[in-house]
């Protein structure tokens, strides 16, 4: 063997799959996943490094795009126990923001075993809404100075495993919880340092926007002690009693109002001083200027290059990028300075608009002949241009890039190229569908052996109404089987319909993952209202629709049968395959 592949030969024979969370420099290959998981590990790498004994707390409930993430914490279990940092699953969203707000508290009282705690809580969309009022508490109540918190978002866009398309940046705006959007795995890494030195800094919870394009992608990433280094803000003035947590009596407009004057525009104090958004393409001849975040910028720069600009190419035609990490709240110095100077500004965002009306707002201020004409869910003609609703594709943010260089401004040669271009991506857009539905549909069933394929069905001549979980296929299936509610609220909807219908009874499906998440208050409020109802409580001792988890504490049938007679339910039985 030649000197060089021997050399070779002996850096591969020490790589490592936990090189993902123990390498401490260099490249390493991950999921986002599993760099979520890296992301509290190297943050107490950093502590320790500054001198800083601190731990970390997660909580929080499983649901895709992050259905996967306790599993990887459980996995990596003894590498986070080793940086001191505890992995508590919550038996709901709520509890668990509520569990990640007490260890905000943990320097409060004089008994603190450690400098401070950082938490993470993780959630899907409708685990965000769930939690809205433990997340306004906690956020106005404050972080450790030596602590932070990250919430991490599981946004579905399209609504591929949830019942409704989730958008979670406004639920974090009606919190007065400030958003990062990454775009890639690197950022998980990067954008997750600067969230907990922002919360740090701020005194506020720092939001952060998860979906599977991101989480289920993977990349090799820069892992470096230095790679991020936050910059403290010279230029905002921090109130006497400080930004983060404290031990308050009653004192709750004092709290809103350092919420509104103080903490807010700390956080906007931060992303300034650390350029947390910024320029990716300018040239000299400035005339268009495209605004960008999270996965957007990622179908920006796929649109860009299936349109054959590159950068030179942009230089050329005037056409300028700015991305955004944080789009709420917005920073608007660096904004106003990158708009200055441009004819027209696209704005490119999934679902509603967020940056648009920010950008508007910032832009009013400024005489009208510097002021660009700023375009984004709508067209100049007030033409639908990017949809609220569904996602975005790169193929569809090409056209309107297209559309808007059409233009005389713009060289006739580079005109023609992007017209052949988008040619292109329209003939391969109507030879694979695009956003049509396909024309064959195979219809999701229960797996092999599963108990529910028995389970879900009901005596002929009976009506059964679904939930969340798995046994939701069972209104696809011949079992009469409709209507669901959100998770743990299976059955309150017939206490409001039975009263005004002719049907006197309703089976009710409720799995054993949502019994325990929550459903035993559905329970309680049916036997509460008296509604005559069978509730089916399908045990299969897993959480079997985010990828098998065991639950979150005991549980089993007998245990089940004890709660829900002591609940007040009139009858309960037990029905197994094998005693």
């Amino acid at each position: 063997m030649p000197d060089g592949d021997a050399g070779l030969a002996a850096n591969l024979s020490n790589v490592s799959l936990d090189d993902k969370y123990t390498a401490e420099s260099g490249l390493v290959f991950m999921t986002g996943t599993q760099a979520l998981v890296r992301l509290p590990l190297e943050q107490r790498r950093r502590d320790v490094a500054a001198g800083l004994n601190t731990a970390g707390f997660i909580s929080g409930y499983r649901g895709s795009p992050l259905g996967g993430y306790d599993q990887q914490l459980h996995r990596a279990r003894k590498h986070l126990e080793e940086h001191h940092i505890l992995f508590r699953p919550g038996l709901n969203e709520d509890l668990a923001a509520t569990a990640v707000w007490g260890s905000q508290q943990s320097g409060l009282y004089g008994d603190a075993k450690y400098d401070g705690v950082f938490g993470i809580w993780y959630g899907k969309g409708p685990g965000v809404d769930r939690s809205g009022d433990a997340f306004k508490h906690a956020n106005q109540n404050g972080t450790l100075q030596h602590g932070g918190v990250l919430a991490f978002a599981g946004d579905d866009h399209m609504a591929k495993s949830s019942t409704i398309a989730h958008q979670s940046e406004y639920a974090f705006v009606d919190a007065f919880i400030p958003v990062l959007s990454p775009a890639g795995v690197q950022e998980f890494l990067d954008l997750g340092l600067h969230g907990f030195a922002m919360s740090r800094f701020s005194g506020l919870w720092t939001g952060f926007k998860c979906v599977g394009e991101t989480v289920d992608s993977a990349a090799t990433v820069l892992v470096d002690p230095d790679r991020v280094k936050p910059v403290i803000p010279a230029d905002f003035d921090m109130p006497p009693e400080g930004l983060n947590s404290k031990l308050v009596v009653a004192e709750f407009l004092m709290l809103e109002e350092l919420l509104h004057k103080y903490k807010i525009p700390a956080a906007l104090a931060y992303a300034r001083a650390n350029r947390l958004d910024k320029v990716v393409w300018s040239g000299p001849q400035r005339r268009m200027g495209i605004v960008t975040t999270g996965k957007s910028y990622l179908d920006v720069r796929q649109a860009l290059d299936d349109l054959g600009i590159d950068e030179e190419t942009a230089a050329k035609i005037g056409l300028s990028v700015y991305k955004v990490a944080m789009p709420w709240p917005l920073e608007t110095e660096g904004a106003k300075a990158f708009a200055q100077g441009l004819e027209t500004l696209l704005v490119v965002e999934e679902k509603r608009s967020l940056m648009e009306w920010q950008l508007k707002d910032a832009l009013y201020s400024l005489p009208a002949d510097r002021r660009p004409e700023v375009l984004g869910k709508l067209g100049r003609n007030g033409e639908p241009q990017f949809p609220s609703n569904g996602e975005l594709s790169p193929a569809s943010v090409a056209r309107v890039i297209a559309r808007l260089l059409d233009n005389d401004a713009v060289d006739s040669t580079i005109r023609a190229r992007i017209g052949e271009r988008i040619s292109r991506i329209e003939a391969v857009t109507s030879m694979t569908g695009g956003n049509a539905p396909p024309s064959m549909v195979r219809t999701p069933y229960f797996c092999s052996g599963c108990p529910h394929n028995t389970s879900t069905k009901v005596p002929e001549g009976s009506r059964a109404g679904a939930g969340i979980g798995c046994h939701y296929m069972a209104m696809w299936m011949d079992r009469s089987t409709a209507g669901f509610t959100h998770m743990g609220a299976e059955g309150a909807n017939w206490t409001g319909q039975a009263p005004f219908v002719e049907t006197p009874h309703l089976f009710q499906n409720l799995g054993d993952g949502t019994y325990y998440h929550s459903g035993l208050l559905a329970i309680r409020a049916a036997v509460s209202a008296g509604t005559n109802i069978t509730y089916k409580i399908l045990y299969n001792d897993a959480v079997a629709m985010t990828g098998g988890q065991t639950h979150d504490g005991p549980l089993d049938p007998m245990q089940i049968a004890h709660q829900v007679w002591a609940e007040g339910v009139k009858k309960v039985v037990v029905v197994a395959d094998e005693k």
